[in-house]
């Protein structure tokens, strides 16, 4: 039996509407900052979907676009700007940065209660001890997303490929805080395929082309392919400049997947428009906490 495939689309939509209905009952209107250093396409057409969206949900869009060759030192001085700025509630600094610019010292300037992202070490710690903040946006959708197949995770065995700071560790974490049982798998892992396959919900956050096989699903599982990776498409023929094609695909081999599993989350179209649609609500959730507002109902 064929499983089906996750709306990401449709589930951030939903989320986006909340948002948006929080937004109107807000005694001002939110504001959150985006900060994007350098010239990357991938990057660029990120943050202005982001923008979008961002005004769609009824609140103000703050877009800081800096040119590659911007120093440490400068782009600190912007973040620690916003930081101060009182009509500034969510900063989020694009990433990655450009390679002479230090990710933790940058997020180190960052003021935890308008870090969106979940990304500085007072939101992580936050996490890890089960406090109130704000959590990474990606692994909050992937929760989501299990969350509509699967709506009480209590007991369930989770296996997260992937022990990044970004997606894998903090994925791993707010399934803990589900009472489901938690396996973080990596590259080390003995006998990885068995291990997966051990698994009621399987995350691949691996960032490796459908490395996950349908043989890796335990029959019923619900994946989610956290994955977005660029490969040759050489069924697509030359592009018009006469240069390769290229296709997006995630960790895990969709076809096969789908024909073992209860549901697959698609790459793209899967976990990628939870990231921005819980960045939104992480916006709202910031303003509420810093300025001392209700959180309104609709997030609840």
């Amino acid at each position: 039996m064929t499983g089906r495939s996750i709306d990401g689309k449709a589930i951030a939509a939903r989320v986006r509407a909340d948002v948006a209905a929080a937004v109107k009952q807000l005694p001002a209107q939110p504001a959150l900052a985006v900060v994007l250093v350098g010239d990357d396409p991938a990057s660029h057409v990120y943050v202005a979907s982001k923008a979008k969206m961002t005004v769609e949900a009824g609140m103000r869009s703050v877009e800081i676009r800096l040119p590659a060759e911007t120093t440490q030192a400068d782009l600190i001085a912007k973040v620690e700007q916003l930081s101060a700025d009182p009509d500034i509630d969510g900063i989020l600094v694009q990433l990655p940065l450009p390679k002479h610019i230090s990710e933790p010292a940058v997020l180190a300037a960052l003021d935890p209660l308008k870090d969106v992202d979940g990304l500085t070490e007072a939101s992580a710690g936050k996490l890890v001890l089960g406090k109130p903040g704000l959590r990474p946006c990606t692994p909050v959708g992937c929760v989501i997303l299990a969350k509509t197949e699967r709506p009480d995770l209590s007991g369930a065995n989770i296996v997260v490929i992937g022990r990044s700071i970004l997606v894998g560790k903090p994925a791993a974490l707010l399934f803990l805080e589900q009472n489901a049982s938690v396996t973080i798998a990596h590259s080390k892992t003995r006998d990885l395929k068995m291990v997966c396959r051990g698994a009621d919900i399987l995350v691949a956050a691996v960032g490796r082309p459908e490395m996950v096989r349908g043989d890796w699903v335990r029959p019923g599982a619900i994946v989610i392919d956290v994955g977005t990776n660029r490969v040759p498409a050489p069924e697509k023929g030359p592009s018009k400049e006469g240069k390769p094609q290229t296709k997006l695909v995630g960790d895990v081999a969709f076809a096969e997947a789908i024909e073992v599993a209860s549901a697959v989350s698609p790459s793209p179209g899967g976990v990628g428009p939870m990231t921005i649609a819980c960045l939104l609500r992480n916006t709202v959730l910031a303003a509420c906490a810093r300025r001392g507002w209700d959180i309104p109902a609709a997030l609840n």
